[in-house]
């Protein structure tokens, strides 16, 4: 077993396929796909499952790329340590749920870690792409949520895939507005005070489940629904349209401006706001940081 072949494996499974793989890294398939092979015959296993639609991670492939990313982690520490002189590139990527905390944390991780060289990444998704970029390790870390309702559906889909979900906060449900929003000077809202206004929420592509849902109460039945993909575009309709969105109530002012303002709820219901990584993994050096600065951020 050598280091190249273990860097081999983790190209692979974060391309989705030997090719890809291979022009990333600039040799050639047959020699990746030959590395591969060897690394599994020495090994006993079998790490990765062909078939005609493609490669995917087989259950013994997760556990050992776990192993392989925490190794070519240590390797990569000493190399820019003792080799580059502390100027090596550091990689990281995180997928998450369109949460500012989670936008200021990874602000945080750049500003304390990022040198000369780095390649990190941000991913606001949908929710069954962070939970399957962290169980196939395409991101170390997903920020999303659980309550009463999706928590049976989504913990179940968490075990199967090995992941263990890390719980950083409870939120009580809030909505969204433009601050001139009509009802943006209220201590609180109802639901039936809203039903004249458009409801934004984060559309979810095949996916788009109930339990999949970013907002809470995603079952109750609305008259005006409008459904986006990023943050940007759901805050500029929030003012434009006077819409709202149901969300945690943790806003930014510095990084979403005066525009947007948080209401109150009046409804029963709580969101358990945690991050996801996978349990056959130790957190990296940049993982730990990164949840730490969560830690700081929803803790202000």
């Amino acid at each position: 077993m050598t280091l190249q072949q273990l860097r081999y494996v983790i190209a692979v499974s974060e391309a989705g396929s030997v090719s890809e793989a291979a022009r990333r890294l600039f040799v050639s398939q047959p020699s990746l796909t030959n590395a591969v092979k060897e690394l599994e015959k020495e090994l006993g296993i079998s790490i990765f499952i062909r078939t005609n639609k493609g490669i995917s991670l087989s259950k013994e492939g997760e556990i050992f790329l776990g192993y392989a990313r925490q190794i070519t982690e240590q390797v990569h520490l000493v190399e820019e340590r003792y080799v580059r002189g502390g100027a090596g590139k550091q990689q990281f990527c995180v997928s998450t749920q369109h949460y500012s905390f989670a936008v200021n944390a990874f602000v945080d991780l750049i500003k304390e870690y990022g040198r000369q060289e780095y390649d990190f990444s941000l991913r606001e998704t949908q929710t069954y792409e962070i939970i399957d970029d962290v169980a196939r390790m395409r991101s170390e870390i997903g920020v999303l949520y659980l309550n009463d309702f999706n928590a049976p559906a989504l913990n179940k889909i968490l075990r199967a895939e090995s992941l263990v979900f890390h719980e950083l906060f409870t939120a009580r449900p809030h909505v969204f507005v433009s601050s001139r929003h009509p009802l943006a000077g209220r201590e609180k809202v109802t639901m039936e005070e809203l039903k004249p206004y458009p409801y934004l929420s984060f559309e979810q592509g095949e996916h788009n489940s109930f339990y999949y849902s970013e907002e809470i109460f995603s079952s109750v039945n609305r008259p005006k629904n409008i459904r986006v993909r990023d943050r940007a575009t759901l805050f500029n309709l929030l003012i434009g349209l006077n819409g709202y969105t149901v969300c945690s109530g943790i806003i930014d002012n510095e990084l979403n401006g005066p525009d947007i303002v948080s209401v109150p709820l009046d409804e029963e219901g709580d969101m358990q706001i945690g991050f996801i990584t996978h349990k056959n993994c130790v957190l990296s050096r940049l993982g730990t940081a990164y949840t730490d600065a969560l830690k700081r951020h929803v803790n202000k």
